[in-house]
């Protein structure tokens, strides 16, 4: 069975993102941002999202763990940081109900909603640049990079909440994330 650990970075959903994985058949864990990497044994990692990237405790270390991992807002953004990408406040700001188009049909997390998704998204703070072997996988009127993927090291990216009852398809995200993870 496939096991995926939730990094808890603070953020106000992180529950249900177990939650959700969890109600799909994931053997999923939640665990402190503190734990050391070599103490985590999991086929994948969701690094959720959170209030401040000053916080996130072992978090960039996760990314080099040769294992599958998806950021959820704060945690897009972390990966953008820890790679050369750029972040920077968001001009929208707090929580909304955003449409985001698919730029590339192809990609292995969200290819599979295109042509667009309704979400719901922070943009308090977004990826401004996608690192270099990054590739900008979808955008938005409010957001230019809503969601980045660099498949070579299988890093991921979301700015909106897959997790939350909002987002329309954000189990098939998931889903998509455990058979990558697979």
């Amino acid at each position: 069975m496939t096991r995926i650990d939730v990094v808890d970075n603070h953020g106000q959903f992180t529950h249900l993102e177990q939650r959700a994985l969890r109600d799909m058949g994931i053997d999923v864990e939640l665990i402190d941002n503190t734990t050391p990497p070599e103490e985590i044994d999991a086929d994948g990692l969701v690094l959720s999202g959170g209030p401040d990237i000053e916080r996130v405790g072992n978090s960039r270390e996760y990314l080099d763990l040769d294992v599958p991992v998806l950021g959820i807002c704060l945690g897009m953004q972390l990966i953008a940081d820890e790679r050369g990408g750029t972040v920077g406040e968001g001009e929208y700001g707090g929580y909304a109900d955003v449409t985001v188009e698919i730029d590339d049909e192809t990609d292995p997390l969200v290819g599979s909603l295109a042509p667009e998704t309704r979400v719901w998204a922070s943009h308090a703070d977004e990826v401004k640049s996608v690192p270099e072997g990054f590739a900008r996988t979808a955008h938005s009127d409010v957001c230019g990079v809503e969601a980045m993927s660099n498949t070579d090291e299988d890093l991921y990216g979301v700015q909106w909440h897959p997790e939350v009852a909002h987002t329309e398809e954000g189990e098939e995200v998931f889903e998509n994330f455990r058979a990558i993870c697979e």
